[in-house]
Protein backbone atom coordinates (compact mmCIF):
# COMPACT_ATOMS: atom_id res chain seq x y z
CA UNK A 1 0.00 0.00 0.00
CA UNK A 2 2.60 2.41 0.79
CA UNK A 3 4.28 1.42 -2.79
CA UNK A 4 1.46 2.23 -4.16
CA UNK A 5 0.51 5.65 -2.11
CA UNK A 6 3.85 6.73 -2.95
CA UNK A 7 3.39 6.03 -6.44
CA UNK A 8 0.48 8.35 -6.69
CA UNK A 9 2.14 11.31 -5.04
CA UNK A 10 4.90 11.43 -7.01
CA UNK A 11 2.81 11.39 -10.36
CA UNK A 12 2.91 14.77 -10.62
CA UNK A 13 4.04 16.38 -8.22
CA UNK A 14 6.33 19.14 -8.97
CA UNK A 15 9.59 17.94 -6.77
CA UNK A 16 9.62 14.56 -8.33
CA UNK A 17 12.53 13.36 -9.49
CA UNK A 18 13.07 10.84 -12.13
CA UNK A 19 14.85 8.46 -9.34
CA UNK A 20 12.01 8.66 -7.23
CA UNK A 21 10.09 6.96 -9.92
CA UNK A 22 12.62 4.67 -10.40
CA UNK A 23 12.39 3.61 -6.89
CA UNK A 24 8.60 3.34 -6.19
CA UNK A 25 8.43 1.33 -9.83
CA UNK A 26 10.84 -0.85 -8.37
CA UNK A 27 9.58 -1.31 -5.17
CA UNK A 28 6.11 -2.09 -6.70
CA UNK A 29 7.82 -4.74 -8.92
CA UNK A 30 9.39 -6.52 -6.17
CA UNK A 31 6.47 -6.56 -4.25
CA UNK A 32 4.27 -7.96 -7.46
CA UNK A 33 6.86 -10.61 -7.42
CA UNK A 34 7.10 -11.50 -3.79
CA UNK A 35 3.28 -12.11 -3.81
CA UNK A 36 2.65 -13.88 -7.55
CA UNK A 37 6.23 -15.67 -9.03
CA UNK A 38 7.34 -16.20 -5.10
CA UNK A 39 4.69 -18.70 -4.07
CA UNK A 40 4.56 -19.97 -7.98
CA UNK A 41 8.24 -20.92 -7.79
CA UNK A 42 8.01 -22.65 -4.03
CA UNK A 43 4.68 -24.19 -5.26
CA UNK A 44 7.08 -26.19 -8.30
CA UNK A 45 9.95 -26.60 -6.26
CA UNK A 46 8.63 -28.36 -4.15
CA UNK A 47 6.08 -30.56 -6.31
CA UNK A 48 9.19 -31.68 -8.44
CA UNK A 49 11.02 -32.48 -4.74
CA UNK A 50 7.75 -34.61 -4.03
CA UNK A 51 7.77 -36.25 -6.71
CA UNK A 52 11.38 -37.22 -6.57
CA UNK A 53 11.14 -38.38 -3.54
CA UNK A 54 7.59 -40.14 -3.48
CA UNK A 55 9.81 -42.09 -6.53
CA UNK A 56 12.96 -42.65 -4.22
CA UNK A 57 10.14 -44.16 -1.64
CA UNK A 58 8.83 -46.37 -3.96
CA UNK A 59 12.30 -47.62 -4.75
CA UNK A 60 13.29 -47.87 -1.61
CA UNK A 61 10.31 -50.02 -0.42
CA UNK A 62 10.83 -52.50 -3.70
CA UNK A 63 14.32 -52.80 -3.08
CA UNK A 64 15.00 -52.62 0.83
CA UNK A 65 13.83 -55.84 2.97
CA UNK A 66 12.74 -56.80 6.52
CA UNK A 67 14.64 -59.86 7.66
CA UNK A 68 15.16 -61.76 11.33
CA UNK A 69 18.80 -61.46 12.49
CA UNK A 70 19.75 -63.71 15.46
CA UNK A 71 22.31 -62.55 17.65
CA UNK A 72 25.64 -64.53 17.78
CA UNK A 73 27.81 -62.76 20.60
CA UNK A 74 28.91 -59.17 21.58
CA UNK A 75 31.93 -58.30 19.34
CA UNK A 76 35.07 -57.90 21.39
CA UNK A 77 34.92 -53.83 21.70
CA UNK A 78 31.08 -52.93 22.11
CA UNK A 79 30.63 -49.09 21.25
CA UNK A 80 27.13 -47.65 20.93
CA UNK A 81 25.62 -46.40 18.10
CA UNK A 82 22.78 -43.97 17.60
CA UNK A 83 20.30 -44.52 14.40
CA UNK A 84 20.93 -42.82 11.59
CA UNK A 85 17.14 -42.24 11.01
CA UNK A 86 15.80 -41.53 14.37
CA UNK A 87 17.95 -39.20 16.34
CA UNK A 88 17.20 -38.15 19.91
CA UNK A 89 16.31 -42.00 20.65
CA UNK A 90 18.42 -44.35 22.81
CA UNK A 91 22.02 -45.69 21.45
CA UNK A 92 21.27 -49.09 19.88
CA UNK A 93 24.31 -51.73 20.68
CA UNK A 94 25.82 -53.54 18.69
CA UNK A 95 26.36 -57.42 18.25
CA UNK A 96 27.67 -59.93 15.88
CA UNK A 97 24.94 -61.28 14.39
CA UNK A 98 23.51 -63.99 11.60
CA UNK A 99 20.69 -63.11 9.23
CA UNK A 100 19.46 -65.17 5.71
CA UNK A 101 19.29 -62.64 3.42
CA UNK A 102 16.23 -62.57 0.76
CA UNK A 103 18.27 -64.84 -2.31
CA UNK A 104 18.42 -67.24 0.60
CA UNK A 105 22.27 -66.72 1.56
CA UNK A 106 23.39 -66.94 4.75
CA UNK A 107 25.29 -63.54 6.45
CA UNK A 108 27.05 -62.82 9.31
CA UNK A 109 28.31 -59.37 10.57
CA UNK A 110 28.25 -56.61 12.40
CA UNK A 111 24.81 -55.28 13.45
CA UNK A 112 23.48 -52.55 15.62
CA UNK A 113 20.30 -53.35 17.55
CA UNK A 114 18.07 -51.48 20.26
CA UNK A 115 18.26 -54.92 22.36
CA UNK A 116 19.09 -53.41 25.81
CA UNK A 117 21.19 -56.36 27.25
CA UNK A 118 21.46 -59.05 23.72
CA UNK A 119 22.39 -62.33 24.45
CA UNK A 120 22.89 -65.04 22.23
CA UNK A 121 19.53 -66.27 20.04
CA UNK A 122 18.01 -63.47 20.96
CA UNK A 123 16.45 -61.74 17.52
CA UNK A 124 15.50 -58.86 15.75
CA UNK A 125 14.98 -56.90 12.71
CA UNK A 126 17.25 -55.60 10.22
CA UNK A 127 16.74 -53.81 6.70
CA UNK A 128 18.89 -55.10 4.33
CA UNK A 129 19.22 -55.10 0.20
CA UNK A 130 18.35 -58.05 -1.93
CA UNK A 131 21.78 -59.91 -1.63
CA UNK A 132 21.76 -59.30 2.12
CA UNK A 133 23.93 -56.31 2.78
CA UNK A 134 22.42 -54.14 5.64
CA UNK A 135 20.99 -50.75 4.34
CA UNK A 136 18.96 -48.28 6.06
CA UNK A 137 15.24 -48.71 6.29
CA UNK A 138 13.61 -46.80 3.74
CA UNK A 139 12.57 -43.54 3.79
CA UNK A 140 9.30 -43.13 4.97
CA UNK A 141 6.55 -40.87 3.08
CA UNK A 142 5.73 -38.90 5.70
CA UNK A 143 9.15 -37.65 6.17
CA UNK A 144 9.22 -37.40 2.24
CA UNK A 145 6.23 -34.74 1.87
CA UNK A 146 8.10 -32.89 4.84
CA UNK A 147 11.25 -32.53 3.13
CA UNK A 148 9.60 -31.45 0.28
CA UNK A 149 7.51 -29.04 1.78
CA UNK A 150 11.00 -27.70 3.39
CA UNK A 151 12.51 -27.79 0.28
CA UNK A 152 9.78 -25.87 -1.47
CA UNK A 153 9.63 -22.89 1.48
CA UNK A 154 13.45 -22.46 1.08
CA UNK A 155 13.01 -21.96 -2.44
CA UNK A 156 10.56 -19.23 -1.64
CA UNK A 157 12.43 -17.60 0.91
CA UNK A 158 15.52 -17.91 -1.50
CA UNK A 159 13.67 -16.48 -4.22
CA UNK A 160 12.13 -13.35 -1.90
CA UNK A 161 15.44 -12.38 -0.77
CA UNK A 162 17.16 -12.17 -4.06
CA UNK A 163 14.63 -10.20 -5.49
CA UNK A 164 14.85 -7.73 -2.32
CA UNK A 165 18.39 -7.55 -2.73
CA UNK A 166 17.96 -6.70 -6.46
CA UNK A 167 15.94 -4.21 -5.22
CA UNK A 168 18.22 -2.87 -2.02
CA UNK A 169 20.84 -2.71 -5.01
CA UNK A 170 18.28 -0.73 -7.29
CA UNK A 171 18.00 1.58 -3.88
CA UNK A 172 21.66 2.10 -3.53
CA UNK A 173 22.52 3.08 -6.97
CA UNK A 174 19.65 5.27 -6.80
CA UNK A 175 21.11 7.24 -3.93
CA UNK A 176 24.49 7.22 -5.32
CA UNK A 177 23.33 8.83 -8.66
CA UNK A 178 21.21 11.50 -6.49
CA UNK A 179 24.12 12.35 -4.22
CA UNK A 180 26.38 12.92 -7.76
CA UNK A 181 23.60 15.21 -9.04
CA UNK A 182 23.50 17.21 -5.62
CA UNK A 183 27.28 17.48 -6.14
CA UNK A 184 27.50 18.79 -9.69
CA UNK A 185 24.72 21.39 -8.52
CA UNK A 186 26.65 22.57 -5.54
CA UNK A 187 29.66 22.69 -7.84
CA UNK A 188 27.82 24.80 -10.00
CA UNK A 189 25.89 26.94 -7.70
CA UNK A 190 29.33 27.36 -5.34
CA UNK A 191 31.42 30.31 -7.36
CA UNK A 192 28.00 32.35 -6.87
CA UNK A 193 26.60 31.19 -3.76
CA UNK A 194 28.51 33.68 -1.31
CA UNK A 195 27.65 36.63 -3.82
CA UNK A 196 24.00 35.42 -4.28
CA UNK A 197 23.61 35.43 -0.70
CA UNK A 198 25.10 38.86 0.08
CA UNK A 199 22.71 40.33 -2.07
CA UNK A 200 25.41 41.52 -5.05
Amino acid sequence: MRVITGLWRWRASPLRRTTDLVEAWAALAALLLILSAVPLLGAVVGSAAQGALQQSVRHQRQTRHQVTATVVRKPHQVAPAADPQAPGRAARVQVIADWTAPDGSRRRGLVTTLLKTPRPGDRFVVWTDRRGRLVTRPLDATAATTHAVLAGLAASLLAAGLIEGIRRLILWRLVRLRYARWDRAWERAGPDWGRTGAGS
